[in-house]
């Protein structure tokens, strides 16, 4: 989720350049790589090129829907790419994706029981998807500017904050606020409750001060709005930097969400891939990204290895069951109610 700051680098000319200057220096080839933004420790690159000799060309997205047309559409050929759970589930049905073979992957013995098996929401039997991050999307806020204990999604849809409110600027997210505020799926397809998901969003729209994805990070930091909706990995590093901030999971439920790396059908360095993939697996890999990015993992041994109490029992970055059995996971709605979905989005945040 989220996760999520930078925008795509599609510097393709520049990238084939650097290629062919580096090629030669490293004995076993090169790999292309594109990730979010700021979702992994950049050490952690350079350890790998020096492990494998292998070349590493690392670009960002910022959205599952940036993302997916690239590689659709192969204007720039990836060979690992890290996307959510729901837009791995679309890569599959399309067959855009190569099934992995596990003996380059040794390190899959690493990832905990329970995520493998979620995984299989999106990637049954785990032919295609190696859990790298997971968690949720809640409510951030400042208690010195909110005058309540908030554990609904209703404060964001309140009038008294309006101008201190900043939404997330993601389809899926938004309209699945919206839905579950409402008592409905955040996987619906029904028209009905969709109109009302948009209408909600409509009336708010007057409300938020900014939507936003990376930027609602550094304002909460700043005190420049009371609350705004983000990914709990965002959460931990806000709390880091401003102690009044506080995380919570709305009571009508939220996403919970997991984030792979997967190989898609057209990669020139599958090989490579999986050795990107095993070593993104490695406990003490795992453990320098989780410290660096502070998103969720989903690496058993690599959490044995966390040192501070406070987050390695921290229940924002490992939440309690009776959290975790509110939230929903979404799931891919087909070409059509993708579609369907964009436009109610930006039918919300049009003015009349």
């Amino acid at each position: 989720m989220k996760k999520r700051w930078m925008v795509l680098l599609v510097t393709i000319v520049a990238a084939l350049a650097m290629a062919g200057c580096n090629k030669r220096e490293y004995a076993n080839g090169e790999l292309y790589v594109c990730n979010w933004g700021e979702y992994i420790d950049k050490e952690v690159i350079e350890m790998f090129e020096d492990k494998y000799d292998i070349k590493v060309y690392y670009d960002d997205f910022e959205e599952n829907e940036d993302l997916y047309p690239i590689i659709e559409n192969g204007s720039i050929i990836y060979d690992v790419v890290c996307p959510s759970d729901y837009m791995i589930s679309k890569m599959i049905q399309n067959d855009m994706l190569a099934e992995l073979n596990y003996d380059n992957i040794p390190n899959i013995k690493n990832i905990a029981a329970e995520y493998l098996k979620e995984a299989e929401g999106f990637d049954p039997g785990n032919k295609y998807a190696v859990p790298y991050c997971w968690g949720t999307v809640g409510i951030l806020y400042n208690k010195t500017m909110v005058d309540e204990e908030i554990t609904s999604w209703s404060a964001i849809f309140d009038e008294k904050y309006s101008g201190e409110i900043l939404m997330m600027d993601s389809v899926r997210d938004a309209l699945g606020i919206a839905l579950a505020y409402l008592g409905y799926s955040m996987n619906s397809t029904n028209e009905e409750e969709l109109q009302a998901a948009k209408a909600l969003l409509k009336k708010q729209y007057p409300l938020v001060q900014a939507y936003v994805v990376d930027q609602v990070r550094d304002k909460m930091i700043g005190g420049e709005a009371a609350l705004g909706v983000i990914y709990s990995g965002e959460a931990i590093y806000t709390q880091r930097e401003n102690s009044d901030l506080v995380y919570v999971v709305p009571e009508e439920g939220s996403n919970v969400w997991i984030d792979a790396w997967v190989v898609p059908k057209n990669a020139n360095n599958k090989e490579n891939a999986e050795k990107w993939i095993d070593f993104m697996c490695e406990a003490q890999i795992a453990l320098m990204n989780f410290e660096e990015i502070t998103y969720s993992t989903p690496n058993a041994a690599a959490r044995e290895l966390i040192e501070d109490a406070d987050i390695k029992d921290s229940e924002v970055a490992f939440p309690p069951q009776e959290v975790l059995d509110r939230c929903t996971t979404y799931i891919y709605l087909g070409e059509e109610m993708d579609a369907r979905y964009i436009q109610l989005f930006n039918e919300a945040k049009m003015e009349d």
